[in-house]
Protein backbone atom coordinates (compact mmCIF):
# COMPACT_ATOMS: atom_id res chain seq x y z
CA UNK A 1 0.00 0.00 0.00
CA UNK A 2 1.27 3.39 -0.34
CA UNK A 3 0.11 5.72 2.02
CA UNK A 4 0.71 9.94 2.30
CA UNK A 5 0.43 11.97 5.67
CA UNK A 6 -0.04 15.35 5.35
CA UNK A 7 1.25 17.27 8.51
CA UNK A 8 4.51 16.75 10.28
CA UNK A 9 3.81 17.21 13.80
CA UNK A 10 3.49 14.80 16.96
CA UNK A 11 0.32 12.71 15.47
CA UNK A 12 1.58 12.98 12.10
CA UNK A 13 5.15 11.91 12.01
CA UNK A 14 4.26 9.34 14.77
CA UNK A 15 1.41 7.72 12.66
CA UNK A 16 3.81 7.67 9.50
CA UNK A 17 6.89 6.28 11.08
CA UNK A 18 4.95 3.06 12.51
CA UNK A 19 3.07 2.01 9.43
CA UNK A 20 6.60 2.36 8.11
CA UNK A 21 7.53 0.06 10.91
CA UNK A 22 5.15 -2.47 9.58
CA UNK A 23 6.30 -2.64 5.98
CA UNK A 24 4.15 0.06 4.41
CA UNK A 25 5.45 2.85 2.24
CA UNK A 26 4.58 6.23 3.62
CA UNK A 27 5.42 9.87 2.37
CA UNK A 28 4.95 12.20 4.78
CA UNK A 29 4.40 15.93 3.71
CA UNK A 30 4.75 19.62 5.08
CA UNK A 31 4.39 23.05 3.88
CA UNK A 32 7.42 23.52 6.36
CA UNK A 33 10.80 23.25 3.79
CA UNK A 34 13.35 23.68 7.14
CA UNK A 35 11.36 21.26 8.48
CA UNK A 36 11.64 18.24 6.36
CA UNK A 37 14.95 18.89 5.33
CA UNK A 38 15.57 18.51 8.53
CA UNK A 39 13.56 15.06 8.89
CA UNK A 40 15.53 13.72 5.99
CA UNK A 41 18.93 14.63 8.13
CA UNK A 42 17.17 12.60 11.08
CA UNK A 43 16.58 15.82 12.99
CA UNK A 44 13.39 15.74 14.79
CA UNK A 45 10.73 18.77 16.02
CA UNK A 46 9.27 16.90 18.99
CA UNK A 47 10.71 14.97 21.97
CA UNK A 48 8.94 11.54 22.05
CA UNK A 49 11.13 8.21 23.54
CA UNK A 50 12.45 5.83 20.80
CA UNK A 51 10.75 7.86 17.91
CA UNK A 52 14.16 9.36 16.07
CA UNK A 53 15.66 5.36 16.28
CA UNK A 54 12.95 4.58 14.60
CA UNK A 55 12.61 7.27 11.60
CA UNK A 56 16.01 6.88 11.03
CA UNK A 57 15.64 3.29 10.16
CA UNK A 58 12.77 3.28 7.91
CA UNK A 59 14.41 6.30 6.05
CA UNK A 60 17.17 3.94 5.42
CA UNK A 61 14.91 1.18 4.60
CA UNK A 62 13.18 3.35 2.34
CA UNK A 63 10.02 2.78 3.59
CA UNK A 64 9.72 6.27 5.23
CA UNK A 65 9.98 9.39 2.99
CA UNK A 66 9.75 12.96 3.74
CA UNK A 67 8.63 15.82 1.16
CA UNK A 68 6.81 19.13 0.32
CA UNK A 69 5.70 17.84 -3.02
CA UNK A 70 1.53 17.22 -2.23
CA UNK A 71 1.28 16.14 -5.35
CA UNK A 72 3.67 13.52 -5.84
CA UNK A 73 2.58 12.08 -2.53
CA UNK A 74 -1.28 12.05 -3.32
CA UNK A 75 -0.52 10.32 -6.83
CA UNK A 76 -1.54 6.63 -6.73
CA UNK A 77 -2.41 7.09 -2.66
CA UNK A 78 -4.21 3.98 -1.16
CA UNK A 79 -4.96 6.11 1.95
CA UNK A 80 -4.49 9.91 2.37
CA UNK A 81 -4.19 11.30 6.51
CA UNK A 82 -5.05 14.51 7.53
CA UNK A 83 -2.39 15.06 10.68
CA UNK A 84 -1.95 18.81 10.20
CA UNK A 85 -2.86 21.32 13.60
CA UNK A 86 -6.65 22.52 14.54
CA UNK A 87 -5.99 25.33 16.99
CA UNK A 88 -8.40 26.79 18.82
CA UNK A 89 -9.77 29.83 17.99
CA UNK A 90 -10.39 32.66 20.78
CA UNK A 91 -13.61 30.99 21.62
CA UNK A 92 -12.26 27.87 22.25
CA UNK A 93 -13.98 26.30 18.75
CA UNK A 94 -11.69 24.08 16.70
CA UNK A 95 -10.24 26.02 13.54
CA UNK A 96 -10.34 23.68 10.48
CA UNK A 97 -8.28 25.93 8.01
CA UNK A 98 -5.30 23.94 7.99
CA UNK A 99 -7.16 20.37 7.84
CA UNK A 100 -9.89 22.27 4.80
CA UNK A 101 -6.91 23.45 2.99
CA UNK A 102 -5.21 19.91 3.36
CA UNK A 103 -8.55 18.61 1.70
CA UNK A 104 -8.75 21.30 -1.41
CA UNK A 105 -4.92 20.56 -2.17
CA UNK A 106 -5.97 16.42 -2.05
CA UNK A 107 -8.58 17.24 -4.34
CA UNK A 108 -6.62 19.31 -6.93
CA UNK A 109 -4.00 16.42 -7.04
CA UNK A 110 -5.52 13.35 -6.68
CA UNK A 111 -5.83 11.07 -9.94
CA UNK A 112 -7.22 7.52 -8.74
CA UNK A 113 -9.58 6.26 -6.13
CA UNK A 114 -8.18 6.89 -2.11
CA UNK A 115 -9.48 6.62 1.31
CA UNK A 116 -9.16 10.36 3.06
CA UNK A 117 -8.97 9.95 6.55
CA UNK A 118 -9.27 12.80 8.88
CA UNK A 119 -6.55 11.89 11.82
CA UNK A 120 -6.21 15.12 13.47
CA UNK A 121 -8.44 15.29 16.51
CA UNK A 122 -11.92 17.31 14.52
CA UNK A 123 -15.51 18.23 15.84
CA UNK A 124 -18.38 16.17 14.27
CA UNK A 125 -19.35 17.38 11.26
CA UNK A 126 -16.22 17.43 9.80
CA UNK A 127 -15.30 14.55 7.31
CA UNK A 128 -19.31 16.18 5.73
CA UNK A 129 -16.69 19.46 4.83
CA UNK A 130 -13.91 17.39 3.83
CA UNK A 131 -15.86 15.63 1.29
CA UNK A 132 -17.25 19.46 -0.06
CA UNK A 133 -13.54 20.59 -0.47
CA UNK A 134 -12.58 17.48 -1.86
CA UNK A 135 -15.60 17.12 -4.55
CA UNK A 136 -15.03 21.30 -5.24
CA UNK A 137 -11.76 21.37 -6.08
CA UNK A 138 -12.22 18.14 -8.70
CA UNK A 139 -15.03 19.93 -10.43
CA UNK A 140 -12.75 22.53 -11.02
CA UNK A 141 -10.59 20.55 -12.60
CA UNK A 142 -13.41 18.56 -14.92
CA UNK A 143 -12.68 15.46 -13.13
CA UNK A 144 -14.97 12.99 -11.31
CA UNK A 145 -12.69 10.21 -9.26
CA UNK A 146 -14.36 8.15 -6.67
CA UNK A 147 -12.94 7.97 -3.35
CA UNK A 148 -14.07 8.11 0.42
CA UNK A 149 -13.68 9.61 3.75
CA UNK A 150 -13.42 8.34 6.87
CA UNK A 151 -12.45 9.23 10.98
CA UNK A 152 -9.40 7.48 12.36
CA UNK A 153 -8.82 9.48 15.49
CA UNK A 154 -5.50 8.93 17.34
CA UNK A 155 -5.10 7.73 21.19
CA UNK A 156 -1.70 8.55 21.71
CA UNK A 157 -0.20 9.34 24.67
CA UNK A 158 2.99 11.64 24.72
CA UNK A 159 5.80 9.63 26.32
CA UNK A 160 4.54 6.34 24.69
CA UNK A 161 3.18 7.41 21.56
CA UNK A 162 4.68 4.51 19.85
CA UNK A 163 3.60 1.32 22.22
CA UNK A 164 0.39 3.35 21.61
CA UNK A 165 0.21 2.86 18.28
CA UNK A 166 1.97 -0.36 17.42
CA UNK A 167 0.15 -1.99 19.94
CA UNK A 168 -3.59 0.18 20.78
CA UNK A 169 -6.01 -0.46 22.71
CA UNK A 170 -9.01 0.07 20.20
CA UNK A 171 -8.38 1.29 16.78
CA UNK A 172 -12.04 3.39 16.24
CA UNK A 173 -12.28 4.19 12.43
CA UNK A 174 -15.75 6.05 11.24
CA UNK A 175 -16.73 4.88 7.62
CA UNK A 176 -19.54 5.28 5.00
CA UNK A 177 -18.96 2.86 2.81
CA UNK A 178 -17.66 -1.13 2.14
CA UNK A 179 -15.17 0.08 -0.01
CA UNK A 180 -13.49 2.32 2.54
CA UNK A 181 -13.72 -0.29 5.27
CA UNK A 182 -11.83 -2.79 3.19
CA UNK A 183 -9.01 -0.13 2.27
CA UNK A 184 -9.00 0.84 6.55
CA UNK A 185 -9.07 -3.26 7.38
CA UNK A 186 -6.35 -4.24 5.19
CA UNK A 187 -4.01 -0.68 6.08
CA UNK A 188 -4.56 -1.81 9.77
CA UNK A 189 -4.07 -5.63 9.66
CA UNK A 190 -0.42 -5.49 10.73
CA UNK A 191 -1.48 -4.58 13.89
CA UNK A 192 -4.19 -6.75 14.33
CA UNK A 193 -2.50 -9.97 14.44
CA UNK A 194 -2.12 -9.74 17.92
CA UNK A 195 -5.59 -8.98 18.80
CA UNK A 196 -5.77 -5.26 19.24
CA UNK A 197 -9.60 -4.48 18.15
CA UNK A 198 -10.61 -2.43 15.45
CA UNK A 199 -14.16 -0.66 15.98
CA UNK A 200 -15.72 0.59 13.17
CA UNK A 201 -18.86 3.49 13.04
CA UNK A 202 -20.48 5.84 11.33
CA UNK A 203 -18.23 8.91 10.67
CA UNK A 204 -20.06 11.07 13.39
CA UNK A 205 -19.55 8.60 16.00
CA UNK A 206 -16.09 8.24 15.57
CA UNK A 207 -15.43 12.17 15.31
CA UNK A 208 -17.44 12.02 18.58
CA UNK A 209 -15.20 9.20 20.58
CA UNK A 210 -12.07 11.23 20.49
CA UNK A 211 -13.48 13.87 22.28
CA UNK A 212 -15.21 12.33 24.69
CA UNK A 213 -12.57 10.04 26.10
CA UNK A 214 -10.39 12.90 26.16
CA UNK A 215 -12.78 14.68 28.08
CA UNK A 216 -13.73 11.70 30.61
CA UNK A 217 -10.07 11.37 31.24
CA UNK A 218 -9.86 15.11 31.90
CA UNK A 219 -13.07 14.49 33.94
CA UNK A 220 -11.41 12.00 36.38
CA UNK A 221 -8.09 14.25 36.54
CA UNK A 222 -10.33 17.24 37.96
CA UNK A 223 -12.80 15.25 39.68
CA UNK A 224 -9.41 13.77 41.61
CA UNK A 225 -8.39 17.23 42.41
CA UNK A 226 -11.46 18.29 43.52
CA UNK A 227 -11.32 15.75 45.82
CA UNK A 228 -7.96 16.59 46.78
CA UNK A 229 -8.66 19.87 47.92
CA UNK A 230 -11.59 18.59 50.08
CA UNK A 231 -9.37 16.62 51.92
CA UNK A 232 -6.76 18.68 52.72
CA UNK A 233 -9.22 21.19 54.48
CA UNK A 234 -11.05 17.84 56.72
CA UNK A 235 -7.89 15.98 57.17
CA UNK A 236 -8.24 12.93 55.05
CA UNK A 237 -5.45 11.62 53.09
CA UNK A 238 -6.47 11.89 49.43
CA UNK A 239 -3.44 8.94 48.66
CA UNK A 240 -5.63 6.37 51.04
CA UNK A 241 -8.67 7.74 49.43
CA UNK A 242 -7.32 7.00 46.08
CA UNK A 243 -6.37 3.75 47.23
CA UNK A 244 -9.56 3.25 48.32
CA UNK A 245 -11.91 4.17 45.22
CA UNK A 246 -9.27 2.79 42.32
CA UNK A 247 -9.64 -0.75 43.76
CA UNK A 248 -13.55 -0.28 42.65
CA UNK A 249 -13.11 -2.17 39.18
CA UNK A 250 -15.83 0.11 37.50
CA UNK A 251 -13.63 3.23 38.81
CA UNK A 252 -10.22 1.89 38.25
CA UNK A 253 -6.59 3.29 39.02
CA UNK A 254 -5.83 5.21 35.97
CA UNK A 255 -6.18 9.02 36.04
CA UNK A 256 -6.67 9.31 39.78
CA UNK A 257 -3.72 10.86 40.86
CA UNK A 258 -3.70 14.16 42.24
CA UNK A 259 -1.47 17.19 41.24
CA UNK A 260 -1.75 20.39 39.54
CA UNK A 261 -3.70 20.60 36.83
CA UNK A 262 -3.57 18.64 33.10
CA UNK A 263 -2.40 20.61 30.70
CA UNK A 264 -0.65 19.57 26.61
CA UNK A 265 -2.12 19.83 23.28
CA UNK A 266 -5.19 17.88 23.95
CA UNK A 267 -6.67 17.54 27.01
CA UNK A 268 -7.10 21.50 27.15
CA UNK A 269 -8.36 22.07 23.64
CA UNK A 270 -10.44 19.31 23.54
CA UNK A 271 -12.26 19.88 26.10
CA UNK A 272 -12.91 23.64 24.84
CA UNK A 273 -13.71 22.48 21.74
CA UNK A 274 -16.76 19.69 22.94
CA UNK A 275 -18.02 22.42 24.98
CA UNK A 276 -18.55 25.28 22.04
CA UNK A 277 -19.51 22.02 19.77
CA UNK A 278 -22.37 21.98 22.40
CA UNK A 279 -22.88 25.66 22.52
CA UNK A 280 -23.18 25.62 19.04
CA UNK A 281 -26.07 23.04 18.85
CA UNK A 282 -27.78 24.47 21.92
CA UNK A 283 -26.68 22.38 24.53
CA UNK A 284 -24.51 23.05 27.65
CA UNK A 285 -21.56 20.62 28.84
CA UNK A 286 -22.13 21.44 32.62
CA UNK A 287 -19.92 18.68 33.76
CA UNK A 288 -16.76 19.74 31.40
CA UNK A 289 -17.26 23.03 32.00
CA UNK A 290 -16.87 22.75 35.88
CA UNK A 291 -13.96 20.18 34.72
CA UNK A 292 -12.51 23.44 33.05
CA UNK A 293 -13.03 25.73 36.00
CA UNK A 294 -11.56 22.90 38.56
CA UNK A 295 -8.57 22.71 36.08
CA UNK A 296 -7.66 26.54 35.68
CA UNK A 297 -8.00 26.78 39.90
CA UNK A 298 -5.52 23.73 40.58
CA UNK A 299 -2.68 25.19 38.84
CA UNK A 300 -2.88 27.76 41.11
CA UNK A 301 -2.68 25.66 43.94
CA UNK A 302 0.91 24.96 44.42
CA UNK A 303 1.15 28.53 44.34
CA UNK A 304 -1.01 29.50 46.61
CA UNK A 305 0.68 27.15 49.07
CA UNK A 306 3.96 28.94 48.28
CA UNK A 307 2.29 32.33 49.16
CA UNK A 308 0.87 31.22 52.18
CA UNK A 309 3.74 29.79 53.81
CA UNK A 310 5.63 32.40 53.08
CA UNK A 311 3.40 35.46 54.52
CA UNK A 312 2.48 36.68 51.71
CA UNK A 313 5.54 37.97 50.63
CA UNK A 314 7.91 36.71 48.11
CA UNK A 315 9.58 39.61 46.94
CA UNK A 316 13.35 38.92 46.71
CA UNK A 317 12.88 34.69 47.11
CA UNK A 318 14.33 32.83 44.97
CA UNK A 319 12.37 29.07 44.04
CA UNK A 320 13.81 26.19 42.14
CA UNK A 321 11.73 24.52 40.02
CA UNK A 322 11.59 20.95 39.05
CA UNK A 323 9.92 20.02 35.79
CA UNK A 324 8.69 22.57 33.35
CA UNK A 325 6.85 20.12 30.65
CA UNK A 326 3.42 19.41 31.20
CA UNK A 327 4.42 15.83 31.91
CA UNK A 328 7.19 13.49 31.76
CA UNK A 329 8.83 11.94 29.08
CA UNK A 330 8.18 14.70 26.47
CA UNK A 331 8.99 18.39 25.88
CA UNK A 332 5.41 19.92 25.38
CA UNK A 333 4.97 22.82 27.42
CA UNK A 334 1.67 24.08 25.80
CA UNK A 335 -0.86 24.42 28.74
CA UNK A 336 1.98 23.35 31.14
CA UNK A 337 1.14 24.12 34.83
CA UNK A 338 4.28 24.98 35.39
CA UNK A 339 3.88 28.50 33.25
CA UNK A 340 0.73 29.67 35.59
CA UNK A 341 3.27 28.77 38.63
CA UNK A 342 6.48 30.52 36.86
CA UNK A 343 4.15 33.74 36.11
CA UNK A 344 2.73 34.10 39.24
CA UNK A 345 5.97 33.77 41.12
CA UNK A 346 7.34 36.40 38.86
CA UNK A 347 4.39 38.56 39.35
CA UNK A 348 5.17 38.93 43.10
CA UNK A 349 8.94 39.84 43.14
CA UNK A 350 10.62 36.20 43.00
CA UNK A 351 12.90 34.63 40.77
CA UNK A 352 13.26 31.34 39.74
CA UNK A 353 15.61 28.76 38.56
CA UNK A 354 14.29 25.93 37.10
CA UNK A 355 15.50 22.37 35.72
CA UNK A 356 13.85 19.82 33.18
CA UNK A 357 15.37 17.28 31.72
CA UNK A 358 14.23 17.75 27.60
CA UNK A 359 11.76 20.84 27.74
CA UNK A 360 14.36 23.68 28.33
CA UNK A 361 14.68 24.52 24.82
CA UNK A 362 10.62 24.67 24.48
CA UNK A 363 10.40 26.65 27.42
CA UNK A 364 12.70 29.07 26.13
CA UNK A 365 10.30 30.01 23.63
CA UNK A 366 7.82 30.85 25.72
CA UNK A 367 9.73 32.10 28.92
CA UNK A 368 12.72 33.52 27.07
CA UNK A 369 15.39 35.08 29.91
CA UNK A 370 12.44 35.28 32.40
CA UNK A 371 14.00 32.43 33.95
CA UNK A 372 17.43 30.61 34.86
CA UNK A 373 18.07 27.06 33.39
CA UNK A 374 19.96 24.68 35.30
CA UNK A 375 22.21 22.57 33.81
CA UNK A 376 20.80 19.62 36.19
CA UNK A 377 18.52 18.99 39.17
CA UNK A 378 20.86 20.01 42.04
CA UNK A 379 22.35 23.37 40.44
CA UNK A 380 18.68 24.80 40.47
CA UNK A 381 18.11 24.54 44.18
CA UNK A 382 21.71 26.55 45.08
CA UNK A 383 20.53 29.30 47.16
CA UNK A 384 17.22 29.05 46.55
CA UNK A 385 14.40 29.15 49.17
CA UNK A 386 12.22 26.08 48.23
CA UNK A 387 11.45 23.62 45.76
CA UNK A 388 8.62 23.12 43.86
CA UNK A 389 8.47 19.80 41.93
CA UNK A 390 6.19 20.32 39.11
CA UNK A 391 6.70 17.44 37.16
CA UNK A 392 7.40 13.80 37.87
CA UNK A 393 10.08 13.12 35.78
CA UNK A 394 11.69 9.72 37.28
CA UNK A 395 14.77 11.49 38.45
CA UNK A 396 13.48 13.41 40.90
CA UNK A 397 11.50 10.35 42.72
CA UNK A 398 14.60 9.85 45.09
CA UNK A 399 17.27 12.49 45.02
CA UNK A 400 19.85 12.64 47.65
CA UNK A 401 17.61 15.02 50.22
CA UNK A 402 21.10 15.28 52.14
CA UNK A 403 22.15 17.22 49.29
CA UNK A 404 18.80 18.95 49.03
CA UNK A 405 18.49 20.44 51.96
CA UNK A 406 22.17 21.55 51.76
CA UNK A 407 21.70 23.61 48.86
CA UNK A 408 18.41 24.95 49.87
CA UNK A 409 18.26 28.48 51.68
CA UNK A 410 15.64 26.93 53.38
CA UNK A 411 14.83 22.98 53.75
CA UNK A 412 11.14 23.32 52.28
CA UNK A 413 9.46 21.70 49.60
CA UNK A 414 6.20 22.06 47.54
CA UNK A 415 5.56 18.85 46.00
CA UNK A 416 2.88 19.16 43.48
CA UNK A 417 2.62 15.71 42.35
CA UNK A 418 3.18 13.98 45.73
CA UNK A 419 6.30 12.02 44.73
CA UNK A 420 7.54 12.41 48.12
CA UNK A 421 6.29 10.28 51.42
CA UNK A 422 5.25 13.29 54.21
CA UNK A 423 6.64 10.83 57.17
CA UNK A 424 10.24 10.73 55.37
CA UNK A 425 10.06 14.58 54.87
CA UNK A 426 8.85 15.30 58.66
CA UNK A 427 12.01 13.00 59.65
CA UNK A 428 14.63 14.47 57.51
CA UNK A 429 13.30 18.31 58.61
CA UNK A 430 11.78 19.55 55.40
CA UNK A 431 8.64 21.80 55.52
CA UNK A 432 6.71 19.61 53.34
CA UNK A 433 3.74 20.68 51.03
CA UNK A 434 1.47 18.26 48.42
CA UNK A 435 -1.73 17.88 47.63
CA UNK A 436 -4.54 16.50 49.40
CA UNK A 437 -2.81 15.94 52.41
CA UNK A 438 -3.00 18.34 55.41
CA UNK A 439 0.79 18.43 56.20
CA UNK A 440 1.57 18.46 60.08
CA UNK A 441 4.99 20.08 59.63
CA UNK A 442 3.99 23.37 58.25
CA UNK A 443 7.09 25.47 59.43
CA UNK A 444 10.46 25.51 57.88
CA UNK A 445 13.12 23.77 59.79
CA UNK A 446 16.69 25.79 59.83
Amino acid sequence: MKVAVVGTGYVGLVTGTCFAEVGITVTCVDIDEKKITNLRNGILPIYEPGLEEMVTRNVKAERLHFSTNLSEAIKDCDVAFIAVGTPPGEDGSADLKYVLAVARGIGENMNSYGVVVTKSTVPVGTAAKVRAEIEQALSKRGETIDFDVASNPEFLKEGAAIDDFLKPDRIVVGISSERAEEVMSRLYKPFLLNGHPIIFMDIPSAEMTKYAANSMLATKISFMNDIANLCEIMGADVNMVRRGIGSDARIGTKFIYPGIGYGGSCFPKDVKALIKTAQENGYQMQVLQAVEGVNEAQKEVLFNKVRKHFGNDLKGKKFAIWGLSFKPKTDDMREAPSLVIIEKLLAEGATVSAYDPVAVKEAKHTLGDTITYAKDQFEALVDADALLVVTEWPEFRSPSFEVVGRLLKQKVIFDGRNIYDPAEMKEAGFAYHCIGIRTAHKEPVS
